[in-house]
């Protein structure tokens, strides 16, 4: 094992040649220090604002467990994250290798974050170097693939000789400790919304984070479950990573999270993050979250320019009426809103867009990416014109 420890070391460890100067690592054992978020580079190669390196891409937008330092992508080298992404200077650097990432510092950050959704869920062996280069270091490793790093024998046996943490987000707890539905969100008082999609990566974690961040600043109280691995690694205190628990379990682990955020927080709003798609074949999570979260409300994400699914070329994207007509047969529930994934669109078109959608299924259409936080408060505060006075109470 040791001599796969050494063959995985980084380049300038190595002898031959003139080596930068590493940074120093303040503290012991890769642990962050006490009172401070732990600084993070996000590993995304080939995939950084693309629809396989979603986890990166939600992550420079929004992170409230790390503070993430810079991205790596060797594609999109010297190049500012949140201008590759959003056209907005956010001024998270994306390097081309660990290397120049970690010497960019002043400290070894403390984590390495896997930043991408590859559709077979596993580490490649280019990855695998990565991730080895990084454990040498003494950075904590993230993951959420299914292929839990904690249980690869090579990487578990390097993590623990340089006395760092594995966390696989995606490695469920044993079903012996997990629970079953038993009808208890039906009490909670807060209004549940669920936010799906037609489509996997369509946008519906982002989407669902930023009206969170939208009725928060109206005062109205919103708490965001977590269905994926992305939010749970932006810091979701409630949630549960949907596609990792067997089937049976499912929707109770689902209520579980939704009651303890009800509990734990009296929010007016519950916003539940989605995944999949109801009417795709290849996922079954959207059936658990709608029964599982039994919702009062769903805001639908579409992506109109999207021609067939993701990964799946020969499978094209629903129409959303048929979508919407899906989801209030399948619950008791029903479509208040749509929200526009705008990839393909020009800026120019995005209005005339959101109009044509919003004329072809008669409800309020808007873009949470590229229109104003407070259209997509409208939508939920349309739909629960009560809630506008817990928004003007909190303001008096």
């Amino acid at each position: 094992m040791e001599t796969a420890i050494k063959a995985a070391r980084p380049v300038w460890q190595n002898a031959n040649g003139p080596q930068p100067r590493l940074p120093e690592r303040p503290q012991e054992s890769g642990s962050p220090v006490a009172g401070r978020a732990p600084t993070a580079i996000v590993y995304c190669e080939g995939n950084f604002a693309r629809v396989d390196g979603k986890t990166a891409n939600g992550l420079v937008r929004h992170s409230q467990a790390y503070r993430i330092l810079s991205v790596l992508d060797s594609h999109h080298a010297g190049g500012d994250s949140g201008e590759i992404l959003d056209g907005i200077l956010n001024h998270i650097p994306v390097f081309g290798d660990l290397e120049t990432a970690v010497t960019h510092e002043a400290v070894i950050p403390d984590t390495l974050i896997y930043g991408m959704a590859p559709s077979d869920g596993k580490l490649s062996s280019e990855d695998r170097n990565v991730v080895l280069d990084a454990i040498t270091l003494g950075m904590n490793i993230v993951s959420g693939l299914h292929e839990y790093l904690s249980d690869d024998p090579e990487i578990a046996a390097a993590a623990k000789s340089r006395n760092v943490s594995l966390h696989d987000i995606r490695k469920p707890r044993n079903s012996k400790d997990m629970r079953l539905f038993d009808g208890s969100v039906a009490n909670v008082k807060a209004i549940r919304i669920a936010v799906l999609g037609t489509d996997c990566a369509i946008g519906k974690r982002t989407t669902a984070t930023l009206l969170a961040r939208a009725l928060n600043a109206q005062g109205i109280k919103t708490i965001l479950v977590g269905t994926g691995q992305t939010g749970l690694m932006q810091g979701a205190k409630y949630g549960v990573a949907m596609d990792a628990i067997p089937p049976q379990f499912c929707c109770g682990e689902l209520e579980g999270a939704i009651v303890a955020a009800s509990e734990g927080e009296q929010p007016d709003v519950i916003l539940i993050e989605g995944q999949g798609a109801l009417s795709h074949p290849a996922f079954c999570t959207s059936a658990f979250i709608l029964r599982g979260s039994q919702p009062d409300a769903v805001i639908l994400q579409h992506a109109p320019m999207r021609a067939h699914r993701c990964d799946f070329p020969t499978m094209a994207m629903p129409d959303p009426a048929d979508e919407i007509a899906l989801i209030e047969a399948f619950a008791d529930t029903k479509v208040i809103g749509v929200t526009l994934n705008h990839e393909k669109i020009a800026e120019v078109e995005i209005t005339d867009a959101i109009g044509r959608l919003s004329r072809t299924l008669g409800l309020p259409v808007t873009d949470a990416l590229s229109r104003p936080g407070k259209r997509l408060a409208d939508l939920v505060l349309s739909a629960y014109p009560q809630l506008r006075s817990v928004s003007v109470a909190s303001a008096v």
